[in-house]
């Protein structure tokens, strides 16, 4: 199969290619192969579940056309170049990962380039899948049913009054809260200048 359509939607956003990018599509082949989804629809019954963000995400993204904003990507960062496709019809989960000496390999794939950026780039396209990744089924920790939610389900924070989408509220003593209300945020908000007056 000729990977290079994919490696130039990938490529596109960033005027270069790198060996994530090519990783990223290569594992989104694989994925979109082992669930039998068809290359040239945009599968409807796909979750990927990527390990970290940047250019393996967008490699991933060419070849699935799974995106945040349709709801079918998920950033879960591990610091790992690794991605998790999902069939949410069967909830068959794969996860492919690099083969731990993929670094390595590559320079038996391109012994005539001595850089290893370069060997990486030339040998990430052409090697076999079983030389490049593991692939591995996996059950997922979490309900996938209750990941994706339901649309238009929307209530308001009892704490802050922000309206909280997609089934995404804790319930605390009998009370609605957003994450970050219930302790579970991502940040701690900063009182102001003006709201230590008001306090």
């Amino acid at each position: 199969m000729d990977i290079n359509p994919f490696l130039d939607i990938a490529s596109s956003d960033h005027s270069h290619l790198c060996p994530r990018q090519i990783l990223g599509v290569r594992f989104g082949l694989r994925g979109m192969l082992v669930h039998n989804f068809d290359l040239s629809l945009r599968p409807k019954h796909l979750l990927v579940i990527a390990e970290t963000d940047g250019c393996f995400v967008d490699g991933v993204i060419a070849v699935t056309k799974c995106t945040v904003g349709h709801r079918t990507l998920r950033i879960e960062d591990y610091g790992k170049i690794a991605a998790t496709f999902v069939n949410v019809k069967t909830n068959q989960a794969i996860r492919i990962s690099p083969t731990l000496d993929v670094r390595e390999k590559a320079n038996l794939y391109a012994p005539e380039e001595k850089r290893h950026y370069f060997a990486q780039m030339q040998a990430y396209q052409s090697m076999p899948d079983e030389e490049l990744m593991i692939v591995q089924d996996v059950t997922l920790n979490f309900s996938v049913s209750e990941l994706i939610s339901h649309a238009g389900k929307r209530v308001n924070c009892e704490r802050c009054g922000e309206e909280i989408i997609n089934e995404r509220e804790r319930i605390v003593e009998g009370k609605i809260f957003c994450r970050s209300c219930a302790g579970n945020g991502y940040y701690q908000p900063v009182k102001s200048k003006v709201d230590q007056h008001i306090v």
